[in-house]
């Protein structure tokens, strides 16, 4: 990893897969499968997991260095959820991450991601271990 290189990654997310979370992560709150129920709360529709979508974007590191423990530190603002419709295509999260500076063999990577061209995660950054043995 070089300071200012990049990588995009594409995530899609059907409504099927919220409903797999749900069982996986056990948590069965209703605005993750009722569009009725995410309505009653102000939401637009069914939204996918705020964990499902940080694993998501993680994804694009964890991908570009080939093993998940050269990942030191993660952390990300949730801006806006995953609107997940009721269709075969469902949505897809869109990650750009860019490595902003790499110093003593640990590179800071800035994730930009986006649903819909809307910002769902903010201030995301991956600190990641690229010397020669993961610490």
């Amino acid at each position: 990893m070089i300071q200012g290189e990049s990588r995009e990654l594409r995530v899609p997310v059907t409504r099927a897969d919220v409903v797999r979370y749900s069982g996986a992560s056990t948590d069965f709150n209703e605005i993750h499968f009722l569009d009725r129920r995410a309505r009653a709360i102000g939401l637009p529709g069914v939204v996918a997991h705020g964990m499902w979508t940080m694993g998501a974007a993680l994804r694009a590191v964890t991908d570009w260095v080939g093993d998940p423990a050269r990942i030191l530190a993660y952390q990300v603002r949730f801006t806006k959820p995953v609107v997940v419709p009721d269709t075969d295509e469902g949505a897809e999260v869109v990650v750009v991450a860019t490595v902003q500076d790499v110093v003593d063999e640990v590179a800071t990577v800035g994730l930009a991601v986006t649903c819909d061209g809307d910002a769902v995660l903010g201030a995301a950054r991956v600190r990641v271990h690229v010397g020669e043995e993961p610490r």
